[in-house]
């Protein structure tokens, strides 16, 4: 029954995704920047309907009170697509620095970019990180949040990586706070993975951390140690993925 209703999801989520990009694409160049944040997470919330009604996959949240209301540069987990529907929902609209080569895909990558996203070359070094930085405080500045997935990639449930430093160098020169996400859809979702199972995604945001003239290293040690610390508290850590 779960493998059904993962791929009646799948074959949902292909179709919409495809529809609303083709539309967006046409109608975003007459809208503002905000308005188009607003049809975004209008989509995220009808994908998150369809993983609830269709997979019996639901999400609860804590610390939505630490979300300021200023910008700020989000720090999520990523091990699991979930969170790219969700984070729309959660906090102000939130510009997202991510691979390059996704503003390649017909619609889905112009899309992207009528959001204002940063894509970065992985392979650039130190390029790389300069853009994150110069691109993401005219972004701040402009009053647009930042998103952040820290490690990169998805990473397994369970597992994690270092933590890449642009995000970090950004908030120190920037002056702007990092606020942490944790939560454990990767448990349900898995990176890469077809199932989605049903349950409960805990999702965990935690205070902001000041960052203006600190290292950057000192940074996200400090983010990474709360952000695996509080994952290993939440009920699905004590229990085996199966991934």
């Amino acid at each position: 029954m779960i493998a059904l209703r993962s791929l009646i999801f799948t074959v949902f989520m292909f179709a919409w995704t495809l529809l609303y990009a083709v539309i967006f694409v046409i109608a975003a160049p007459f809208v503002s920047i905000r308005r188009r944040f607003d049809f975004v997470r209008w989509y995220g919330q009808r994908m998150l309907d369809g993983l609830r009604l269709i997979c019996d996959l639901r999400f609860e949240v804590s610390g939505l009170e630490n979300i300021p209301a200023e910008p700020h540069i989000a720090y999520w987990k990523h091990s699991s697509a979930w969170e790219t529907f969700a984070q729309f929902l959660l906090g102000p609209p939130k510009v997202i620095v991510l691979k390059r080569e996704l503003m390649y895909i017909p619609f889905f990558g112009w899309g992207l970019a009528l959001l204002r996203s940063i894509p970065v070359d992985r392979g650039a070094g130190a390029s790389a990180v300069n853009q994150v930085v110069q691109r993401g405080t005219i972004r701040l500045r402009e009053g647009l949040s930042i998103l952040i997935f820290p490690e990169g990639t998805r990473v397994a449930a369970g597992e994690t990586r270092r933590y890449g430093v642009s995000g970090a160098l950004l908030a120190s020169r920037s002056g702007y706070p990092i606020v942490p996400v944790a939560h454990d859809a990767g448990h349900y979702w898995a990176r890469r993975g077809f199932l989605k199972k049903p349950g409960t995604i805990h999702v965990i945001i935690g205070a902001p951390i000041v960052t203006a003239g600190r290292d950057p290293r000192e940074i996200n040690d400090e983010v990474q140690r709360w952000i695996e610390d509080t994952l290993r508290q939440v009920p699905s850590a004590t229990r085996s993925t199966g991934d």
